[in-house]
């Protein structure tokens, strides 16, 4: 298969950020080197990550590569989603007009807040001593 048939998109969710890779294909998701459902354990987040598919109809014509780093297996199953939204829109930008209103193109901007002083984590308190 030539290189030129692949299309990119870059995802990010918290901490962890995904490179996709689309090409036309049979459906296959592959997540750094493993399938999709041996890579993420749930279902949920294999139809997490399969949803900008499903969404547009192209989930059986084309395979997903994607490489993740940083963050947990949620924020990278985030990240892939977002990842082959944005690769779906460079592939045909009529996808735009499913995949945006869907919410699948914006980025999650959540993320964990940094610990304040005098605190032991960003919001809970000292515990309190009567005496």
């Amino acid at each position: 298969m030539a290189d030129a048939v692949r299309f990119y998109g870059t995802g990010k969710r918290k901490d962890a950020v995904a490179r996709v890779w689309l090409q036309p294909g049979t459906g296959v998701i592959t997540i750094n080197g493993k399938p999709a459902q041996e890579y993420l354990h749930r279902i949920t987040l294999t139809e997490m990550v399969e949803q900008p598919l499903r969404v547009t109809q192209t989930r059986e014509q084309l395979d997903v590569v994607a490489d993740c780093s940083g963050g947990g297996i949620v924020g990278q199953a985030g990240a892939v989603r977002h990842g082959i939204a944005k690769a779906l829109v460079t592939m045909n930008a009529e996808l735009r007009g499913i995949l945006g209103p869907a919410g699948l193109l914006t980025r999650d901007p959540r993320v964990k807040e940094r610990k304040h002083a005098g605190r032991r984590r960003a919001r809970r308190g000292k515990q309190f001593s009567k005496r």
